[in-house]
């Protein structure tokens, strides 16, 4: 698999083309737009796995998948030197998938693999992605594996940090903080973690009112809650007046 990732962006003209076939160069006919057109919405693998007994052990399977994706293209990027942008380029790509009409549209069947193609190399294009990142998405729109590709993305991450020795730190927050304050939380969490890196990724929370949380450790299992919600929580409690209905 991290061979056919160092491969340039395969070519979506025919199934029976191995995957060795390159298209350098390809005109782009179609929008970021022409992502909103196709209504047919179909479940993901995941979701039409059985639940019940089964369904654990299909989510490990899937994890699993994920995992062999995730290992296979950080193996790629640490050969060729360029993690960070790697891990860069799939932070974009995050973004992308996170709407759910952009993962229907490589889902739907009725779309040729072509146009599927064509709109791999615009968002490989705009986001000036490495080649071997845009061929991961190729490769999983060519494996029909585009419904866990955030899945993928989260155990790259977890690659990542062990390979740089570094601690992720989510910090949510009502406003976005200034890069100041987010030094001197990365700082904070480097001395309580002692690793030798630290990332931090932002997320906007109004439910927090004002203030801050900073996730970290495996799988964010620590918080530090510097929220005014959290205080308000607390006061609750002391005066025994249950839960506070928050307006926001």
């Amino acid at each position: 698999m991290a061979a056919a990732l160092q491969q340039t962006p395969i070519a979506f003209q025919s199934r029976s083309l191995p995957s060795s076939q390159l298209q350098s160069t390809r005109k782009i006919k179609l929008s970021l737009s022409t992502l909103l057109l196709p209504k047919l919405t179909l479940k993901s693998r995941q979701s039409r796995r059985r639940t019940g007994g089964g369904g654990s052990s299909g989510a490990r399977m899937a994890d699993s998948v994920a995992g062999s994706y995730a290992n296979a293209l950080a193996e790629v990027a640490k050969s060729n030197n360029t993690l960070e942008q790697t891990s860069s380029d799939l932070e974009a790509i995050d973004k992308v998938f996170s709407d759910e009409a952009v993962v229907n549209f490589f889902i739907n069947p009725t779309i040729t693999e072509e146009d599927k193609g064509k709109i791999v190399d615009e968002i490989a294009k705009k986001s000036k992605m490495q080649p071997h990142v845009a061929n991961f998405i190729n490769i999983l729109v060519d494996m029909k594996r585009v419904d866990i590709i955030r899945d993928i993305i989260k155990e790259f991450d977890v690659v990542y940090n062990k390979l740089t020795e570094t601690e992720l730190a989510v910090v949510s927050s009502v406003v976005d903080l200034e890069s100041q304050h987010l030094a001197q939380i990365a700082k904070s969490v480097q001395k309580l973690t002692g690793a030798r890196n630290v990332r931090i990724k932002t997320k906007i929370d109004p439910t927090l009112v004002a203030g801050f949380t900073i996730r970290y450790g495996d799988s964010g299992s620590k918080l530090i809650d510097m929220s005014v919600k959290k205080q308000l929580e607390e006061i609750a409690v002391q005066l025994d007046l249950g839960d506070i209905q928050l307006a926001v």
